[in-house]
């Protein structure tokens, strides 16, 4: 029958053991792509949401106020509506690739962890570290795009925005605010022949106060705030690859000299033992 006092050491030996349990488990999580697969899904998350309710809220705007007739903004329709289309594409994919990105930082931690033991990398392991690092520069460079094609909007919506807030504003000293228009038309976003094409004056100022634009202006900037994560994000996994693929390599060779070495070891052992025992069988 057990003491108190060893019932006692018993418990708190199998606290330690939890909590070197819990230690080792804690040490093997990739902390860095888990930062980088948060701020990724984070960023494309407030991409596409926030640019499929704004462009949604654009062509309101444009039916209502800039092309009341349906054929002169046909064209622009269709070309938002398979924008958003794509954006459904972008946000399976990048949760797909943002998971196997995570995937691939507990599997290289686990090897640079295991670095001095008998734990060996295949070729396989390193080609697909190699791929994903070009595939994550390739994605890098496109999405830089998508923030630079992001802030187009943004400008658009601004300078509506600013021409409204400077009829408004007393120091502008305005006897004809008639004469002030924006012309989408100029843009290119509808065609010349679109009716009325402009707003201008108080119908300008009333577009401002509407629902539509003050959310839709709002989103957009949302929007290229997501696609600005979205780069760092994949600028962080590029540099998080790009070290672990280097692990790797490491590890690798490390492994190949220690095989060398061992059978250089065996060899050498294998000839002392040889040469003793001739020296035996002569003497």
């Amino acid at each position: 029958m057990e003491t108190p006092s060893e019932e006692n050491q018993d418990q708190r030996q199998d606290k330690r053991g939890c909590f070197e349990c819990c230690i080792k488990c804690l040490g093997g999580v990739p902390y860095a792509s888990l930062v980088a697969t948060i701020l990724c899904f984070s960023g494309v998350a407030l991409f596409c949401g926030c640019g499929h309710v704004a462009l949604t809220g654009t062509v309101t705007i444009l039916e209502t106020h800039f092309s009341k007739v349906a054929s002169d903004h046909a064209m622009l329709t269709d070309v938002i509506q398979l924008m958003q289309y794509v954006i459904y594409g972008i946000a399976s994919f990048f949760f797909l690739y943002g998971i196997i990105l995570l995937a691939e930082g507990f599997y290289t931690t686990s090897a640079v962890k295991e670095l001095h033991s008998e734990f060996k990398t295949t070729i396989c392991g390193r080609c697909i570290s190699g791929m994903f690092v070009f595939l994550t520069y390739i994605l890098g460079v496109a999405w830089l795009g998508v923030f630079g094609f992001s802030a187009v909007p943004v400008f658009l919506f601004y300078n509506m925005w600013s021409t409204c807030a400077t009829m408004r504003s007393p120091m502008a000293n305005l006897t004809n605010i008639d004469s002030i228009c924006v012309d989408v038309r100029q843009y290119g976003i509808i065609p010349w022949n679109a009716t009325p094409g402009k707003a201008c004056g108080s119908t300008l100022g009333d577009i401002c106060n509407t629902s539509e634009f003050y959310l839709s202006y709002h989103l957009y900037i949302v929007a290229c705030a997501g696609a600005g994560a979205t780069v760092i994000a994949l600028i962080h996994f590029l540099m998080i690859l790009s070290a672990n693929w280097a692990y790797l390599k490491d590890a690798s060779q490390m492994h190949a000299y220690q095989d060398i070495k061992m059978k250089e070891e065996r060899e050498l052992q294998d000839i002392t033992s040889r040469s003793k025992e001739c020296l035996n069988s002569y003497t």
